[in-house]
């Protein structure tokens, strides 16, 4: 764990998720966590339109909540062939997910919204490429038994098991896990005392 950071202004991070509490708890960075309660889109022909709305619909209730707050807000979808794949809503449909995976690339997009000078608001999105492996039943089965994929983009987790069914990435690693860390660190620094 790094020297803890000391900000300028209090943190949310308007997010339920665990992996996501964990990185910032590692970064040393004091935060609290508000969890929006906003409905999400699921545009299934535009992934990073979709990624970009979630995340700031999560800011914008946040920043009524707390206008005087820093806040990181972000969406993670899964964009295979121009295709949205959000979190899967069955186990069935995880296994559909993975199925679609098997033996091919798609891509990661994390939408970061992230509060501006003057209160305003910044999106960034970035894109990783994930290759899977060629994955039998069996495999699909085995992997959906180790991970809790009903609240994970794309069903699966590259830090959670991933070598059983990943071959292979590019670009940022934490962008894939959820909250990329090329674009978060230089905003917290730019905050920091």
């Amino acid at each position: 764990m790094l020297r803890p950071m000391q900000l300028r202004k209090p943190l949310i991070l308007a997010s339920a998720s665990a992996r996501r509490r964990h990185m910032l708890t590692e970064m040393g960075v004091p935060f609290e966590v508000r969890v929006p309660a906003v409905v999400e889109i699921a545009t299934p022909d535009d992934p990073e339109g979709a990624a970009r709305e979630n995340a700031r619909r999560k800011f914008d209730w946040c920043r009524a909540q707390a206008p005087d707050h820093l806040i990181v807000a972000a969406d993670t979808v899964i964009d295979l062939d121009g295709r949205l794949l959000g979190k899967p809503g069955s186990r069935a449909e995880a296994e559909s997910f993975l199925r679609a995976f098997s033996g091919r690339d798609h891509r990661v997009l994390t939408a970061l919204a992230l509060s501006a000078d003057g209160g305003g608001l910044t999106l960034h999105v970035t894109a990783s490429l994930v290759r899977f492996r060629q994955l039998a039943e069996a495999d699909i089965h085995a992997y959906l038994e180790t991970v809790r994929s009903l609240d994970k983009a794309g069903a699966y987790d590259i830090g959670e098991n991933g070598q059983a069914i990943i071959a292979g990435f590019g670009g940022s690693w934490t962008n894939i896990l959820g909250l990329p860390m090329e674009v978060l660190q230089p905003w917290l620094q730019h905050w920091s005392r």
